[in-house]
């Protein structure tokens, strides 16, 4: 099975999708983004992914995409795919993507999905920087016990199951 692709302009994005519908591709799968900040125009490749399921053992598949320009505002697919709700505050989250027209029924608006209270950036990114690896020592660079300063630290554990190496054949 191979998928068809359609490339539309942002402002056609609503009515493609909806056409898409109205053509049998009526099972909303996933939306995501592609992270396209280094070309020109710097901006992403948004793309929603559907189904046709209407004949049995002749499943179809489509992606529609479209670009946006770096701080342009996604249009939302709420009032066709209610399940783009949760796709589109994904995308949101992780690339920092405005939704224009949002809605999931709670009134909220676009709000954290995944990620923790007061999380800064978008990790999907691709100029997302990962600090804590560079501020903190990481897990498992010294060993349990050994002191921060260097020198002498405990025995070096062998994980269970591992026999010693001066054990075997010489």
């Amino acid at each position: 099975m191979s998928d068809e692709r359609r490339e539309v302009a942002v402002g056609e994005w609503i009515a493609a999708t909806r056409a898409a519908r109205e053509e049998g591709f009526d099972f909303f799968d996933w939306l995501s983004a592609v992270d396209r900040t280094s070309e020109e125009p710097a901006g992403f490749d948004v793309v929603v992914h559907l189904y046709d399921v209407a004949t049995p053992g002749a499943l179809r598949g489509l992606l529609v995409q479209t670009r946006i320009v770096e701080g342009e505002a996604l249009p939302s697919l709420t009032g066709v795919f209610a399940g783009a709700a949760w796709h589109e505050r994904e995308t949101h989250e992780m690339f920092g993507i405005d939704v224009a027209g949002f809605d999931d029924g709670s009134g909220l608006g676009l709000r954290p999905l995944l990620l923790p209270d007061g999380f800064e950036g978008h990790p999907l990114r691709k100029d997302f920087y990962l600090a804590a690896r560079v501020s903190k020592d990481w897990p498992g660079a010294k060993e349990p016990g050994q002191p921060h300063t260097g020198g002498p630290g405990r025995r070096k554990m062998q994980p269970p199951g591992v026999p010693p190496q001066e054990w075997g054949p010489r």
